[in-house]
Order: structure tokens, then sequence, then C-alpha cells
């Protein structure tokens, strides 16, 4: 089957509310791209259900968005099914020193309602503006520590099989950046240990690095760190020390404030960032002797 013969019948079975030509560009932070040829948002648990179906029916390729913090879809856009989780699995319960949040939570408002609840481990996650399903999958994380530091279990489903499973930590091969979470898996939900803390600490450190962030990244449309860090480096450092801060291709540039922070210009193009990602990593490799390695995922590119 052609990949639009698979779109047209994903879209049947799909129903009404599968929409055509979706730009993704507001659904990530980089706010640039192009549509998706399908677009299918998850409301509840009858609808993972129905996007199983109709992904292992037809075989349209999948683009899972989250909330789009480390995604760059190029300007033609993604040929196939991107679907969302919605509201419905953003939910953050407290029981005792466990968490359970849903994969679409926010990581701010994890971190925000858990310093509330006094309890310490997640206050990190308040400088990630990501979901839970992609701080699984990326094994986010900042000011020394990650999402493996608590994670317990996770909930997923396979759209491209259908099946769906609870999986312990330890089963996922969580390491720096990595998961060995699929991109046709969706992560429906995650279960975090946590420490019995102090509520005025935690909020204070919460405080502390949102202060942090704004003090030393740069606001605006950007995916975070671009390059994941090499061994005993920074891939911030690299770059900066190339002398590429400020660097511009097109409507993208690297932020004057963090090197490894690249920006677009307000209505600008995706294809600009990702010439700009390229550029970035062959002339730190020339003047450094370093082969950086994109952290981002780039979708859609040629």
């Amino acid at each position: 089957m052609s990949r639009a013969g698979a779109t047209t019948d994903a879209a049947a079975l799909l129903g009404e509310r599968a929409r055509r030509g979706v730009a993704l560009g507001p659904f990530t932070t980089y706010r640039v791209g192009g549509p998706a040829d399908l677009f299918f948002e998850i409301a509840g648990p009858a609808d993972v259900e129905t996007a199983c179906r109709a992904v292992v029916a037809t075989g349209v390729p999948v683009l899972v968005t989250g909330r789009g913090s480390n995604l760059l879809v190029a300007d033609a856009g993604f040929r196939g099914l991107a679907v969302r989780l919605g509201e419905a699995f953003a939910a953050v319960d407290l029981h005792g020193t466990e968490v359970r949040a849903g994969g679409a939570a926010a990581l701010p408002v994890v971190a925000r309602r858990t310093a509330v609840g006094a309890l310490t481990g997640l206050e990190w996650a308040v400088g990630v503006p990501g979901s839970v399903g992609g701080a699984v999958r990326m094994n986010a994380g900042g000011h020394g520590s990650q999402t493996s530091d608590t994670l317990r279990r996770v909930g997923l489903v396979d759209l491209r099989t259908g099946a769906d499973r609870e999986t312990a930590a330890g089963e996922l091969a969580l390491g720096y950046r990595r998961s060995s979470v699929t991109a046709d898996q969706v992560v429906l939900w995650a279960e975090f240990g946590l420490r019995v803390g102090d509520r005025h600490a935690s909020e204070a450190e919460v405080a502390g690095i949102v202060r942090w962030r704004r003090e030393h990244q740069p606001g605006g449309a950007n995916a975070g760190s671009v390059f994941t860090n090499p061994p005993g480096d920074s891939a911030g450092r690299l770059i900066d020390a190339a002398g590429l801060k400020g660097h511009r291709v097109g409507s993208a540039f690297v932020s004057p404030k963090h090197a490894n922070f690249f920006q677009a210009d307000e209505g600008g193009s995706a294809d600009d960032v990702r010439t700009l990602i390229d550029e970035v990593q062959r002339l730190v490799e020339e003047r450094m002797g370093v082969l950086l390695e994109p952290e981002l995922r780039m979708i859609g590119f040629s």
C-alpha cells in the first residue's frame, strides 16, 4: 500500500476527529515546521485502541509529538499520522512517596506539584518544558539529575502492534538522553519513587532553578540543547570556543546567551534550523576536533 493510500485508509478508521494538513509547528517549542498529512489527538483510553487499530491495519508512518520540546519538523511536514496525548493523560497523582503522572503531564507542573507535596527528587524538572512521556523516552535531565534517578515503572502502548504493557524502568535501557522506547510507542503514564522532603526547601530549589534558567538560557523559539554533551566537556563550550555564538543561517541563529541553544525567528523556517545544525556540527569538528551528536529529534528532512 502506498503512503498516501495508508493515510487515506487510516483517516477512515480514525473517524471524523482525524484532521488533515495540521501544522505541527504550533505543537513544538520551535514554533516552525510543516503539516502532518493526518493528525489525531488521543483523548482517552478508547482512542488509544482506535489509533492502534488504524496503524496496525494500514501501516501508516507514525509520529508521536508530545509537547514538542525536543522536536524539529521539516518545512515539508510529515508524511503520515501525527498523534498527541490529550489532557486526560496529564493528571499528576501523589500517593505517599509514589507519584504517578500521565504521559502528557508537563514536567514543570510535576516538579511544582511534588514540591508542594513535600516530596523531593523532581525539582530539576521545572527547567525542562517537555512532557513526562518525552522525559521517559529521552531520559531527560538537568542540574545534575535525570529521569532515570527516580523512575520506577511506565505504561507503554505500541501503536505499530497494538501491544500495551507495564514496564519496569530497569527494562528501558535508560542512558544519557536515550532509552529503548521506540518512535511507535506512546508512554501513557509513568511512576516515580521520591523521598519525603521539606516543602519550603523544595519550593526554594524550584524557584532557584527557574531563576537560573532565566539568567543563563534564552527564551523564545528554541528546543533547549541541540547537541548532547561529549564525555568530559559541554557542547555549548565547544560551540562558543569555535566562535559560533550568534552565527546565523537565514531565519535561525545560535543564541548569544547559550551556544547550545539555537533560535528560530518568528515565522521562520525549520529547514534553516536544520541547515544551521549541520553547519555548526561541521565547523565545530573542523575547528575543535569534536563531532557533536544532535539531541534534537529531526523529522521529515531529506
